[in-house]
Formats: C-alpha cells, sequence, structure tokens
C-alpha cells in the first residue's frame, strides 16, 4: 500500500513539474526553452494525466495576465469569489477552454504540428482513459484511485489553490496591480507555483523565487537540465 502511495505522489509531481515547466514557464511565457524530446515528452504527459490542450492552457493563463483580478480575468477570486474559484477552479477553466475567438487570440505560438492537430487537441479525452487503463494494469483495482488521485491533482492545486489562494491570501514581495499572493517561501509541493506574486512581480523570467531564503523547485529542474544541455533559458 506505502508503495502505492510513493508511486502515486511520484506520478502527480511529475504531471506538476510538466505544468509549471512546459504550459507555464516554456509556452505562456516563453521563459525557457526545452530539448524537443524533453517539451515533446511532457506534451505527451500532460495528454495523459490532464487532458489539457497546450493552445487552451496558453490562451486562459495568458488573459489571466493581461486582465488580473479585474473583470476578463478567467478565474480571479475577485471576480468570482473564493469559494468558487478554490472548489470550482476547473469549471471555471473548462468554461474559458470554450470561447475559441479567445483561445486563437491568445494561444499564438503554441505547438501545432500533426500529432497536436490529430491527437492532442482533437481526442484529448483519449489519453486520461489511456491512463486509466495503464494504472489499472499496474495497480489492479487501486489503480482506480491512482487514476482518480492523478486527476483530481492539477483540479486542486493549481485551478483551486494558485489560482484562488495565490490572488487571496500570503505575502508579498513587491506591489502590483492585482491581488497575487505568495502561499508560502518554498515553492515545493506545486513546484514553484506557490511562489505567486513574484511571478506576477516578473512574469517573464524563468525563476520564481526572489529571496535568499526562497526556493523555487522548478527552477531548480530548469538548472539541471541546462547543466545537461537539455534547457536554454530566456530570461531569469
Amino acid at each position: 500500500m506505502m508503495t502505492i502511495i510513493l508511486i502515486t505522489l511520484i506520478l502527480t509531481h511529475i504531471t506538476i513539474a510538466c505544468v509549471t515547466l512546459y504550459l507555464h514557464r516554456s509556452q505562456a511565457h516563453r521563459a525557457v526553452e526545452f530539448n524537443p524530446i524533453v517539451a515533446h515528452f511532457m506534451r505527451f504527459w500532460l495528454w495523459l494525466t490532464t487532458g489539457m490542450v497546450t493552445k487552451q492552457w496558453v490562451a486562459i493563463h495568458r488573459k489571466h495576465h493581461r486582465f488580473t483580478d479585474q473583470e476578463g480575468d478567467p478565474h480571479s477570486p475577485l471576480v468570482y469569489g473564493i469559494k468558487r474559484v478554490f472548489f470550482k477552479g476547473a469549471g471555471l477553466y473548462h468554461s474559458a477552454s470554450k470561447d475559441k475567438e479567445m483561445i486563437n487570440q491568445y494561444g499564438v505560438g503554441t505547438p501545432d504540428d500533426w500529432i497536436e492537430q490529430n491527437l492532442y487537441s482533437l481526442h484529448s479525452r483519449l489519453g486520461i482513459l489511456l491512463m486509466l487503463i495503464i494504472d489499472l494494469l499496474f495497480f489492479g483495482p487501486w489503480g482506480l484511485i491512482v487514476w482518480a488521485v492523478q486527476m483530481l491533482w492539477i483540479p486542486f492545486w493549481a485551478a483551486g489553490v494558485v489560482n484562488g489562494i495565490g490572488h487571496w491570501w500570503g505575502y508579498r514581495n513587491g506591489e502590483t496591480k492585482d491581488a497575487s499572493r505568495n502561499i508560502v517561501p518554498w515553492g515545493v509541493i506545486i513546484g514553484g507555483e506557490e511562489l505567486h506574486n513574484n511571478h506576477h512581480l516578473a512574469p517573464a523570467s524563468a525563476k520564481l523565487s526572489a529571496k535568499p531564503w526562497e526556493f523555487d523547485l522548478g527552477w531548480f529542474y530548469i538548472r539541471i537540465l541546462s547543466v545537461l544541455g537539455l534547457a536554454k533559458v530566456r530570461t531569469s
């Protein structure tokens, strides 16, 4: 049982890392460029574990920065209320993803290759179904619980905690025009995304930590990949 719990935590952490490194820092803000094999692995992993479409995620996030905590922000607790964003943030994301005009406007520059058009975007739910089959094959009946945790991980931590709590409660290292907050000074659980005020202070930076006592796990991963020649930081 403990082995299954440990593996589940590792699997969900890989998903968190792919969200913060690939979707957020690389695709949405162009702060870091990954080796094509590394980038495609993260895109494939997110297809398996979240069903999220890169262009949709990037567009929604860029619009969030354009209208942060104002009317037009797809998921601000100041607009929709903290309760709705925390508990139903995934629903707000889903609603925003249906706005094709907005997706095309803000999703410029995201992958548009054959596999994106014919698999990842066209059959976004096929990946999570495949993940369910894989979990059942590896873990038996427990695989259903492992899969359920995987499916809830990003909606809770990203859509609920970062988008909700990250604009509601915490400390600030600097003043911004929005209500962004650093939830904790150790960006570990969500790969660095807990340092949300830092991100809004410098959106184009690949590094989310700012003070000596802050630790951004995502940045740690980027530095390792950079040393291995698998990532190139554009702004930090």
